[in-house]
């Protein structure tokens, strides 16, 4: 399947579906949690009084993460046998995640697949299935990475509200590590685990219960990375780079906003962003992002609450502006308009059931 060939959209879906309604909601009620009882005023002060120069190095390090997942990516694809460009990669990185900035239903992740696919000759399956291995990669190291956290000096919890944190820290953590171990297990079996998954969605509607299935199988189809211990050692470590460098990132920002917060804080504080990122939201994630960092900052770390929420908005959006206008670039060098990405969703599904010879089903 061409990534420029038409395709039909009898029943394409809306952008204020079901879903995202839900985002949009989730994300008014955490925003509306984080800012009750707060004096606008005064955040936007803490705001106005951030100190620009380790802003800007903050932004810096939260932008140049995506030139790592571009190297990165090269390393996941490398099993399809597809030299692919840097700057290709880059700019479909850019793309997808200027798409779950500004498009409900992050449907960015399908749209950096597209837009590989287009640029290099890269199947939309693989370039998906790569995705797919990725975000494994940053949950397990996430997930390590917030328990590494709670080991070292400086990790709060003496104190009643930062224990009860800890244990909530602690509980989606072993719950999220061992959702990683159910999918390693796919890997190991695949042909069982696409069939226990069919048997355990098939009360859902074929709208929901395909993309679930169609996801799992492109993932399968395409783990010869995860079978492959040098490439596998070599993706863990850009990872681990990636997110050491991200938590840099949120270190400069304590910096800039007067919190004087250890490099322990900066990685749990991302550990726990990133996992609260994962639930529906409107999009660019505001309101999970800030509810995240005003349970950790003030929650667990004793800031201030205006504090804790000036840096939230401020350095949100501060990291949100630079990549939104890159990828808004690198979508119009290549021809990729926003209008277009609404459908990308159905493209990517429709190339993996073609790949997998399951469209009937």
């Amino acid at each position: 399947m061409s990534p420029t060939e038409p395709v039909a959209r009898p029943g394409r879906r809306g952008c204020l579906d079901w879903k995202s309604v839900l985002g949009l909601l989730v994300s008014a009620g955490l925003l509306y949690w984080v800012f009750r009882g707060q004096d606008p005023a005064l955040i936007l002060h803490n705001i106005a009084a951030a100190r620009p120069f380790p802003l800007v190095v903050a932004t810096f390090w939260a932008t140049f993460v995506f030139v790592i997942r571009a190297w990165r990516w090269r390393v996941i694809l490398e099993p399809t046998g597809i030299a692919t460009s840097f700057r290709s990669r880059f700019a479909a990185t850019a793309i997808g995640f200027m798409g779950n900035n500004l498009i409900p239903l992050r449907v960015g992740e399908f749209m950096r697949a597209f837009a590989l696919a287009r640029v290099e000759p890269v199947p939309v399956v693989a370039a998906f299935s790569s995705l797919v291995i990725e975000r494994l990669l940053d949950g397990a190291c996430v997930v390590g990475l917030l328990f590494v956290s709670m080991t070292l000096p400086g990790f709060p919890g003496l104190f009643a509200q930062g224990a009860v944190y800890t244990t909530v820290a602690r509980g989606l953590g072993v719950m999220v590590g061992a959702a990683f171990a159910v999918l390693f297990a796919f890997v190991l079996w695949p042909a069982p685990a696409v069939r226990l998954t069919e048997r355990a969605v098939r009360f859902l509607p074929r709208s929901l219960r395909r993309p679930i299935v169609d996801a799992l199988e492109a993932f399968l189809s395409g783990v010869g990375i995860l079978r492959n211990p040098v490439l596998l050692l070599r993706s863990v470590a850009w990872t681990l780079v990636h997110w050491m460098v991200n938590a840099l990132g949120f270190w400069f920002a304590f910096r800039a906003f007067g919190l004087d917060l250890d490099y322990t804080a900066a990685l749990f504080f991302q550990s726990v962003i990133a996992i609260a990122v994962s639930v529906p939201s409107a999009p660019g994630f505001f309101g999970p992002f800030e509810a995240a960092a005003t349970v950790v900052l003030a929650g667990m770390w004793g800031a201030a609450t205006d504090h804790a929420a000036a840096l939230a908005i401020g350095y949100h959006v501060a990291t949100f502006i630079p990549i939104t206008i890159i990828g808004l670039y690198y979508a119009r060098a290549i021809g990729f308009s926003l209008r277009e990405a609404g459908g990308t969703e159905e493209r990517v599904e429709a190339a993996v059931e073609e790949a997998t010879g399951r469209e009937g089903r």
